[in-house]
């Protein structure tokens, strides 16, 4: 079978570098595009034009918006003196998808990590910090994944909010050994959110 023309190729060769799809899926992808232009297409191309023209992080929580301040950040009923902080953005849309949590959220943008020299500074614990005082919080959820990094990274939380009069809470059963938000079904993620205990 001839190699499809090089234009194609080097769609699927992008394709196949997004997470959850390899050569064989994107090579799906694509063909199914090709073959579908005005009704798929067409519309993803204008979708991803205009996405990476607006997408940019909150300046509050640390999602992606495509506003200066996300949805979930703008929304008063939100304000419930809850922060549930996750490591990065796909860990927030995993929370959200469960529907449980009505609070706001702050995205740290890693996990502490001695070996590849990721410190305090890097992360944005010293907005956590900032927000916990400014937006009379009442509970900090550590939504973080059960891995050692993780479990580093929410002591070291636990301990800078120590002293400040708030509830400090961790996800409970449910949430694997290793295991990390994004990968984990929506029931599990909510059973985990309901089952929280003092950290």
């Amino acid at each position: 079978m001839d190699k499809a023309p090089n234009e194609i190729e080097t769609l699927i060769t992008q394709l196949a570098r997004l997470p959850g799809l390899g050569p064989r899926s994107a090579r799906r992808a694509v063909l199914h595009l090709i073959q579908r232009r005005d009704m798929a297409l067409r519309p993803l191309l204008a979708a991803l034009e205009r996405v990476a023209q607006s997408a940019q992080t909150c300046a509050c929580c640390g999602n992606i918006s495509n506003l200066p301040l996300c949805e979930i950040c703008c929304d008063p009923k939100r304000a419930t003196g809850e922060i549930c902080v996750v490591e990065d953005v796909a860990d927030l849309w995993a929370m959200e998808r469960g529907a449980v949590f009505k609070g706001r959220y702050h995205v740290l943008g890693g996990t502490l990590s001695a070996l590849d020299a990721v410190g305090p500074e890097d992360l944005r614990i010293p907005d956590l910090m900032a927000r916990v005082q400014a937006e009379g919080v009442r509970e900090v959820i550590l939504a973080l994944g059960a891995t050692v990094d993780g479990q580093t990274t929410a002591h070291y939380i636990a301990d800078a909010l120590s002293g400040l009069g708030l509830a400090v809470t961790a996800l409970a059963q449910g949430v694997p050994m290793g295991g990390e938000l994004d990968y984990l079904d929506d029931g599990t993620i909510g059973a985990a959110l309901r089952a929280r205990k003092a950290f």
